[in-house]
């Protein structure tokens, strides 16, 4: 009964139908499977990866489904070369593929080119763009394929959609030297499917690789401390030796405030010495004008009063010139003093340069005198050890020469028996004679057989290496079979969750119908509300509404309005007042709610209410 309904379900599906699914499922799963182990391996792709041969065959299948197949003179033609060599047409970067695959030279048949220009386009991240300029033209495409054929459907547009991801892959593929025109394309299955076990060793792995990422990490944090241990005791040093450099510069700043000192002293007993100087030049102009005065009143003794007074003059400008000599003196003193100020503090940097200088060679100096010490240690370790071999090698030197003694006295007793087996030996030779050219002969024999034995021997050698090679081709297949077992795996994993995912996608989009229907109810209660709205302000139309044009001043308190005093209008009125003015609110029939109301209409309002009142 079972089998029964099976066949009359498939009776009702549309086999082109089935036919697409199967190509669209075929090509999500290679896809996938290609991006996936693409970025697994890391590295640029090469023909031979087996997920990429496979993607190929997978494109080969869904572009040839439903193709026309097109009658010439000789003979049937139906290939994919068709529609690829239109993208040209469409897009015009397209040419260079189209023209670098007519000019291949090992490609005979239109299915080699077609496979030539899937690879290359490939190669350059634009198999998506050119086959979607393909399928928005299905006028040209109906030249070549059916109306049911993948590319005209929307299952094509789909596969075109997910090919975008193939640019994440870099593939490096060499087009001369394939076969592409004999080339079988047939789908193995065997890549697609997994078993539980498969996915029991993957999920162990990726505990072994978190352990061991686990393990790495204290690793390197274990180096990092070190580190940080060791720049600790470096920034002490650096400590210690600035602590150094701190007391060398309060030094020096002590010397340079002394210097300043001297300075500032030598400054004022020069200015001093110059006020001395100017008081004596003005005594000396006192007398020299009392003198004067003298030798107008009397002229007695004019002539020794006038030779003293030059010989005074003559000492006092003496004078001066000794004290501006000193002065000068003191200028280049104190030049000299600045001058020097200025090269003690050069001198004082230099120093600290040099003080840096000399403490990096002193860390040198010690790091080079250890090295010197431990191969000092080194060199008088290898001397003990080589005197104890002098020792060793004397005392054999004792025993061979007491050996040497034995020899020789072994040596003449061998020449007394030499003597005697050469008469023996000339005997037994002319018996050996007879005896040696048959054991010639059957030497001879014998090395005929060691070369048989040799080649056979390299015949086994060459065998036995062909073996291994057979051997490690096998295991590399195994491994390479494991690991695609497994990418198979996680695709079934990563179906279920999408199929969990469809599921809950579609308990949000009930949910969210619900939400749709709730907010349809409440906007029709809402519309109502507008409605009655809508009513209760013709019943105010009757108002008259000034605008805000209209008033510059406040009806009450007359006062001008501006950004600080802004207008308001009262609900009640209609006119427009500020806000001091209609600080009220009030429920009028107009609306249940208070609204704002001017002072004057709240006090008529509140008088009518206290009037209705009994």
């Amino acid at each position: 009964m079972m089998l029964d309904s099976f066949l009359m379900l498939s009776a009702t599906k549309d086999p082109t139908a089935v036919e697409r699914a199967n190509l669209l499922n075929m090509a999500k799963l290679s896809i996938k499977g290609l991006i996936e182990s693409a970025l697994s391996f890391g590295r640029t792709l090469d023909s031979d990866y087996p997920p990429l041969q496979q993607f190929f065959v997978v494109m080969e299948h869904c572009l040839k489904h439903g193709l026309k197949v097109r009658k010439s003179f000789l003979s049937y033609n139906k290939t994919i070369w068709g529609p690829l060599e239109l993208v040209e047409k469409l897009y015009p970067e397209a040419e260079e593929i189209g023209a670098s695959v007519r000019d291949l030279p090992g490609l005979k048949t239109p299915l080699g080119r077609a496979r030539a220009w899937l690879r290359l386009a490939l190669m350059q991240k634009k198999m998506a763009d050119y086959l979607r300029c393909l399928i928005i033209q299905r006028d040209l495409l109906s030249e070549f394929y059916e109306y049911h054929a993948l590319m005209m459907e929307e299952e094509g547009a789909v596969i075109v959609g997910l090919l975008v991801g193939l640019n994440v892959i870099d593939a490096n593929l060499c087009v001369k030297g394939e076969d592409l025109d004999s080339q079988v394309g047939v789908i193995d299955f065997s890549m697609y499917l997994k078993n539980e076990e498969d996915i029991g060793n993957k999920e162990r792995n990726v505990q072994i690789t978190a352990i061991l990422d686990q393990k790495n990490y204290v690793e390197e944090l274990n180096r990092q401390l070190n580190t940080v241990s060791s720049l600790h005791s470096r920034v002490d040093s650096l400590e210690k030796s600035n602590t150094k450099l701190i007391e060398e510069l309060a030094i020096a700043k002590n010397n340079i405030i002394k210097l300043q000192e001297e300075n500032h002293q030598l400054r004022s007993e020069n200015k001093l010495i110059l006020m001395k100087t100017q008081q004596q030049l003005e005594v000396t102009k006192v007398d020299v004008e009392t003198e004067l005065q003298t030798y107008k009143h009397s002229r007695q003794g004019l002539d020794e009063m006038y030779n003293e007074a030059r010989r005074q003059l003559r000492d006092e400008s003496q004078l001066r010139q000794d004290v501006e000599n000193e002065l000068a003196v003191q200028v280049s003193m104190k030049h000299e003093i600045e001058l020097a100020m200025k090269l003690l503090e050069k001198d004082i940097h230099e120093k600290q340069d040099t003080l840096i200088g000399l403490r990096q060679q002193l860390e040198e100096v010690k790091a080079i005198n250890i090295e010197m010490y431990q191969k000092l240690q080194g060199s008088e370790d290898g001397l003990k050890e080589k005197n104890e071999i002098i020792a060793r090698l004397e005392e054999k030197t004792n025993n061979i020469t007491l050996a040497m003694r034995q020899l020789e006295q072994r040596l003449q007793q061998a020449e007394k028996a030499q003597m005697e087996a050469e008469d023996e030996d000339k005997k037994y030779l002319q018996e050996c004679q007879s005896k040696s050219s048959s054991l010639q002969k059957q030497i001879s024999q014998k090395e005929k057989q060691l070369v048989q034995l040799e080649t056979d021997l390299k015949i086994e050698k060459e065998w036995r290496q062909t073996l291994q090679e057979d051997l490690q081709k096998e295991k590399d297949a195994l491994s390479h079979l494991r690991h695609e077992t497994q990418q198979i795996i996680t695709l079934k994993k990563e179906f279920l969750n999408l199929q969990d995912e469809n599921q809950q996608l579609k308990k949000v989009y009930h949910e969210q119908e619900q939400a749709l229907q709730e907010l349809g109810n409440k906007l029709s209660e809402s519309k109502l509300k507008i409605e009655d709205i809508k009513e209760a302000n013709k019943a105010l139309q009757g108002m008259v509404w000034l605008k805000d044009k209209e008033a510059t001043h406040c009806k009450l308190c007359e006062k001008e309005f501006s950004l600080s005093k802004r207008k308001h209008h009262c609900r009640n009125c209609g006119e427009i007042f500020c806000n001091a003015c209609s600080d009220n609110e009030l429920p009028l029939p107009s609306s249940p709610k208070p609204v704002r109301v001017c002072d004057s209409c709240h006090a008529l309002l509140i008088q009518r209410c206290s009037s209705n009142l009994p």
